[in-house]
């Protein structure tokens, strides 16, 4: 499970606290068509590329809001077709992770948040496997793509997958298998 990012939103959404707002050009609020909005990789999602700065995203207008996090990550909403959808983490400024817990989007595979274990086995075969954090008490779905990864973590009230992350594996998986530093 991705304790963090549930607690991070929990915390914005039923506290009522405030995060940090960057305002948004009208121009980025335009929906897009649906198909912009369906694929999530290793790669990232929409505009939303793993590696980008977290300036050039927030200068485009497709930030939110921000909230700082442990370890100089940062923790953003999007505007425009994703917004709703996805969630980023920034370290160094730069794209480390995007995140949903929502169906569409999908992977390339085809799978989503919704599924069950059972069911991402199928889809991904030997490329995936079912994996457990260091403390053992959360499990998850883990697809290698190189040096990134596809994470499908735990539902916190029913069977499969609850969250999908997507980034580097020096970031996304050792996040899930250490658990959050503070």
């Amino acid at each position: 499970m991705h304790r963090l990012s549930y607690r991070l939103v929990a915390a914005l959404l039923t506290a009522g606290l405030a995060p940090i707002t960057v305002a948004a050009p009208a121009a980025a609020a335009v929906p897009r068509p649906a198909a912009e909005v369906e694929v999530i990789s290793v790669r990232g999602a929409g505009p939303f590329r793993i590696g980008t700065s977290l300036a050039r995203l927030s200068a485009a207008g497709l930030i939110d809001w921000v909230a700082p996090d442990c370890d100089g990550v940062v923790r953003t909403g999007v505007t425009g077709a994703w917004a709703g959808t996805v969630l980023l983490a920034f370290r160094d400024g730069r794209l480390v992770e995007v995140g949903t817990a929502t169906a569409p989007p999908r992977t390339p595979a085809g799978a989503t948040v919704g599924m069950s274990f059972a069911r991402l086995e199928e889809i991904y075969g030997p490329r995936g496997s079912l994996i457990s954090n260091d403390a053992g008490d959360a499990s998850a779905y883990l697809v290698r793509v190189g040096d990134r990864v596809e994470l499908f973590t735990g539902h916190p009230i029913r069977p499969g997958a609850g969250y999908l992350q997507v980034g580097p594996a020096s970031f996304v998986e050792l996040g899930f298998r250490q658990g959050p530093s503070c």
